[in-house]
């Protein structure tokens, strides 16, 4: 039996990811601040979702105390853990940021990925195949003025998952991903900076007046697609449009 774990999936990719995995018969423990009500009356049979602030790690750190992960994944011989939660937030030059929205970013982009990946795999040591997918962003690998936090934090979670796979890990498979310009409401968040805090804004709005945003139903599925396929873990750090499915 499959089984996963996936962070914010009330809205945008993670609710498209949520749909995606649900479809395919796989039971679903969801993290994230909000529940989804729709996604729950879909599936009643399949979800589990639990609220809970990413950003406050002393919560999650209390949660995962709890038998709660452990006992969802105790009958699975296959598990996936996708950790899609993310800010963008704070946007803006170095010397302007609030220094709580710094913290908070590390918090939910950083921090929590790293926790319950720690968690994930110590409760998976009985599968023979396991799972691991952060979710990056090309941010991760160019940098973006005003965007300092958020691509610090996204290269923190490449470079976590590169030492991953160095460890060689029994039945374990990582890989931090970009999934592309994904029109969700991250990419209205950009649109409303000013040129000020985002010097690049104006590209961002061309992509959307163009039609280039991918819809993120079709990110999705071609996630999934790659997730549950045998080359997933072959590229650790790469772009999802560029991998075969």
């Amino acid at each position: 039996m499959i089984k996963a774990i996936l962070t914010g999936h009330s809205r945008g990719l993670g609710a498209a990811v949520a749909e995606a995995l649900l479809a395919r018969g796989i039971p679903l423990l969801a993290l994230a601040r909000s529940d989804n009500p729709a996604l729950f009356a879909a599936h009643p049979d399949l979800v589990h979702e639990t609220q809970i602030d990413l950003s406050d790690n002393a919560a999650l750190e209390a949660w995962l105390q709890t038998p709660a992960l452990r006992d969802f994944l105790a009958d699975a011989d296959s598990t996936l853990l996708i950790n899609n939660a993310g800010l963008l937030q704070p946007v803006g030059r170095v010397g302007e940021a609030d220094a709580n929205a710094i913290i908070r970013a590390v918090a939910v982009n950083v921090t929590a990925p790293l926790l319950l990946t720690n968690a994930f795999v110590a409760a998976t040591r009985h599968c023979a195949d396991r799972r691991v997918v952060h979710i990056s962003s090309g941010a991760a690998r160019s940098p973006y003025a005003g965007w300092s936090v958020y691509c610090a934090t996204k290269a923190a979670l490449d470079h976590q998952a590169r030492s991953m796979a160095a460890e060689h890990l029994p039945g374990l498979r990582v890989a931090s991903l970009a999934p592309g310009v994904v029109d969700t409401g991250m990419q209205a968040e950009i649109r409303a900076s000013s040129v000020e805090q985002f010097p690049q804004k104006e590209r961002f709005e061309a992509l959307k007046s163009s039609g280039q945003l991918t819809a993120p139903e079709q990110a999705a599925q071609r996630l999934v697609n790659y997730l549950l396929g045998p080359n997933f873990g072959d590229v650790v750090d790469g772009d999802l449009r560029h991998l075969p499915d």
